[in-house]
C-alpha cells in the first residue's frame, strides 16, 4: 500500500465520531465475545473468558482513533460497558439465557471492571499515539496491551498442576497468550529498537497487572 494510501486510512478512521464508533465496537466485542466462547473450541476458544483481550481492545480503540484524551476515554468506557450488556444479549438470543442476566449484579461487577480497564488502557492508547509525549511515556503505554496478555498468561502458568484444570490446555493457552503479547506489542510499536525496549518495559507492568488481576479475584 502507498504512503498516500495508508494516510487515506488513517484520515478516515480519525474523522469517525466517538458516539458511533464506541457503542458499536461494544456491541461487536460483546456479542462475537460470546459467539466465540461457544462455538471455537478449547484453548483458543478461552480467549472470550480473558478480561485481558477486552483490555487491549479498549487500547487499540483509542490507538487508532485520533479523538482528544476526554472523548477517548469516554469512548473506552461506553465501548467496555456496552460489550458487557451485549455479551449476555447474545447469549440470551443464541441459547436463551435470561434477560436479567443483562443487568443484574454480576453483570454490573463487570461494568465495572470495564470502566477501571477502560480509564487505564484508553488512556494507554492516546499516550501512545501522541508525538509530543515523551519517548519513554509512549513505550510505557505502548507496552500495556502485551502486559496485560503476559499478566493473565502467568496467572494461567500457576494455574499448571491444579487438578481442577487440564494441564495440556493451560499449557497451550498460557502459550497463546504470549504469542498474542508478542503479536500486539510488535504491531502496535513502529520500530524493531522500540519493540525491544517495549517489551523490557512490560516486565514491570506484567508483575503489576498479575497483583492487580490476583486481588480482584483472576486467580
Amino acid at each position: 500500500m502507498t504512503i498516500e494510501g495508508q494516510a487515506k486510512i488513517v484520515r478516515t478512521v480519525a474523522g469517525r465520531p466517538a458516539v458511533l464508533v464506541a457503542p458499536v465496537a461494544g456491541l461487536l466485542l460483546g456479542g462475537l465475545d460470546f459467539v466465540w466462547i461457544k462455538y471455537v473450541p478449547s484453548p483458543v476458544g478461552e480467549l472470550g473468558n480473558s478480561i485481558a483481550v477486552w483490555a487491549v481492545a479498549a487500547f487499540l480503540l483509542t490507538l487508532l482513533n485520533r479523538w482528544s484524551l476526554p472523548v477517548s476515554v469516554a469512548a473506552a468506557i461506553v465501548q467496555l460497558g456496552v460489550a458487557v450488556p451485549a455479551y449476555y444479549l447474545a447469549a440470551t438470543l443464541i441459547q436463551h439465557d435470561d434477560p436479567a442476566n443483562m443487568y443484574d449484579a454480576n453483570a454490573l461487577l463487570w461494568v465495572g471492571l470495564g470502566v477501571v480497564a477502560a480509564l487505564v488502557f484508553g488512556t494507554g492508547g492516546v499516550v501512545a499515539r501522541r508525538p509530543d509525549a515523551p519517548e519513554l511515556l509512549r513505550d510505557t503505554a505502548l507496552a500495556l496491551p502485551g502486559a496485560v496478555l503476559f499478566a493473565e498468561a502467568v496467572l494461567q502458568a500457576f494455574r499448571i498442576g491444579d487438578p481442577s484444570y487440564s494441564t495440556g490446555g493451560l499449557v497451550a493457552y498460557t502459550l497463546i497468550l504470549i504469542f498474542l503479547g508478542l503479536a500486539v506489542t510488535a504491531l502496535v510499536t513502529p520500530t524493531w529498537r522500540r519493540r525491544g525496549v517495549v517489551l523490557v518495559l512490560a516486565l514491570p507492568l506484567t508483575a503489576a497487572g498479575y497483583a492487580l488481576l490476583s486481588v480482584t479475584g483472576f486467580h
